[in-house]
């Protein structure tokens, strides 16, 4: 799609509609197979400024993400990956490849990233609100808990909000392109809310100030996605 096109198309875009399995909901023109597919922004690469910039956007998803959705649909191809849903490939992922561990988070972990951010300013709705006080004390506590997560781990990765298999809301860090949905990691769950961490996220408009990076995405967390997340876990 032409860059006008698809800025014309999806610059207006406040949210999208989240998901858990199949991302082919948010991909009207993305390519792949009937399970898997590369979706498009739900807005322009400027949506987010001045909190993330367009040019990081712009690299981010068209390089890194669209990246890892290629590598893992070619680690894919022939085998009954293809027609497997992400969710339960991750359930035994410690059976893939390397490829396709880090090249299908790689892939995963990002589409959750773009739809929990949108540059229209959402409140916590009463449900989500009342899940994090129980759980955390407090909605400035979990966002302490969760900031602190994703400014101390270290190297490359992410930070999450998830809800585990007793409804429990927690917040945890994994590794470069795993996530809590995976065998491999040590504390498993439903994902909620996702930040990347990695340098490419953040580095051309924040250098080494991590900290600032993060503290800027609560600017544009979409609780309304991570609300209905909840509702779906």
């Amino acid at each position: 799609m032409e860059r006008r096109k698809f800025i014309q198309t999806v610059g207006t875009a406040a949210a999208v509609t989240p998901i858990l399995g199949s991302f082919s909901a948010i991909a009207s023109n993305s390519v792949g197979s009937s399970e898997h597919t590369f979706p498009e922004l739900p807005y322009a690469y400027d949506a987010l400024e001045p909190y993330i910039d367009a040019q990081t956007m712009e690299l981010h998803y068209s390089k890194h993400h669209k990246g890892y959705f290629t590598k893992f649909m070619a680690e894919a191809e022939g085998t009954d990956l293809m027609d497997t849903p992400m969710e339960k490939i991750f359930a035994s992922i410690s059976k893939q490849s390397v490829g396709i561990r880090n090249n299908g988070g790689g892939y995963y972990n990002h589409t959750l990233y773009w739809e929990n951010m949108t540059p229209k300013h959402t409140a916590i709705p009463s449900k989500l609100k009342e899940a994090l006080d129980k759980n955390f004390g407090s909605v400035d506590a979990f966002k302490e808990q969760f900031g602190k997560a994703a400014k101390t781990h270290f190297g490359s990765g992410w930070a999450w909000l998830i809800v585990d298999k007793n409804g429990k809301l927690q917040v945890t860090d994994t590794l470069n392109q795993d996530n809590p949905l995976m065998d491999v990691v040590s504390v498993n769950g439903t994902p909620l809310l996702a930040i990347d961490v990695w340098e490419h996220a953040y580095y051309l408009k924040y250098q080494n100030k991590r900290a600032d990076y993060v503290d800027n995405f609560w600017n544009i967390v979409n609780w309304d996605v991570v609300n209905h997340r909840l509702s779906k876990a």
